[in-house]
């Protein structure tokens, strides 16, 4: 008899699936996870461009209709990778997976909530945010999910696009418009994603083969992929001090950009070695991947407390 999967005991055709677990599957489908580390991005961008604390109100409704739109992106994500993520263990838990959705139930929640993310943010935000959460949705849908995902090693590169979108869906909740400054944390992320996600695909190198995915995890060795977490980690905290003279940033941010952009190439450098010696472990990547969370975080926490604390380096120069 074959092993019990650990995930959730799978939904048998026809078999009626109690409410709350039901509701349990709509809120997995959206991927909270991803959520949360958007959100993170979104709330210090927001107190930066408003220079203090703005309308908690105009805060509260940028965070649920980014949020909105986040969560469809992964329920459209789920529909559209619902047959390789029954071939792959990581994704065993997804609802689509154990039965508790099924295919036009998952698809119907992901459009509905698309649409209602757009619509708020229209609303109770701004134009300007509403139209750049349909950019948001169709990068990550269309452009990352159906296109580059299963046709280049570089997928999550470009596909990591959507996931940048959130500063700029702050900057223009609070000033109505864009400059160069959510361009640069823009681009921080967007640098970041290579970085953070490539060592995670080094774990689940199997699960990527498995499926016909081809995570660069998964059809490169750890010496390859360590080089390239290394290049994209400097290119990254570069990025990230750029906000100095472009942004006004001051000395909280400043500081902390640096310490923990050097605690997070530390790790990189680190991997890089133990790949280059062939004594990389999947335990050494996952390092790196949570350590990524831990240096985005960090550097958005400084980022909302410049304008109370920082005096703007350049000016002091």
């Amino acid at each position: 008899m074959a092993a019990q999967s650990a995930s959730p005991s799978p939904v048998q055709s026809g078999q009626r699936v109690p409410l709350a677990r039901k509701i349990r599957a709509y809120i997995h489908l959206t991927k909270p996870q991803v959520i949360e580390l958007l959100l993170v991005t979104t709330a210090p961008t927001m107190i930066f461009a408003a220079g203090g604390v703005p309308n908690l109100w105009l805060m509260l409704n940028t965070m649920i209709g980014g949020a909105m739109a986040a969560g469809a992106s992964g329920a459209f994500n789920c529909y559209i990778d619902r047959e390789a993520d029954r071939k792959m263990k990581r994704t065993e838990k997804r609802p689509l997976v154990t039965g508790e959705l099924n295919d036009r139930e998952a698809l119907t929640f992901a459009w509905l909530l698309a649409v209602l993310s757009i619509v708020y943010l229209y609303v109770l935000v701004n134009p300007l945010s509403a139209l750049l959460g349909f950019i948001a949705i169709l990068l990550y849908v269309v452009f990352y999910s159906i296109f580059l995902k299963r046709r280049t090693a570089q997928n999550i590169v470009w596909g990591g696009l959507a996931g940048c979108m959130p500063v700029l869906i702050a900057w223009a909740a609070v000033t109505n418009s864009l400059n160069w400054t959510p361009f640069v944390l823009f681009t921080v992320i967007f640098l970041w994603t290579p970085p953070h996600y490539w060592p995670l695909s080094m774990k689940y190198a199997e699960d990527y083969k498995a499926a016909g995915i081809p995570m660069l995890g998964a059809i490169a060795g750890a010496k390859s992929v360590s080089v390239q977490v290394v290049l994209y980690g400097w290119a990254m905290v570069i990025c990230s001090l750029l906000l100095v003279p472009v942004g006004g940033a001051g000395w909280v941010y400043t500081l902390t950009a640096a310490i923990a952009g050097a605690w997070f190439l530390y790790g990189c450098h680190k991997l890089y070695r133990l790949a280059q010696r062939e004594q990389a472990t999947s335990r050494t990547a996952m390092t790196v991947f949570h350590g990524s969370i831990t240096y985005l975080t960090v550097l958005f926490i400084a980022l909302a407390l410049d304008p109370f604390v920082g005096e703007a380096v350049m000016s002091s120069l």
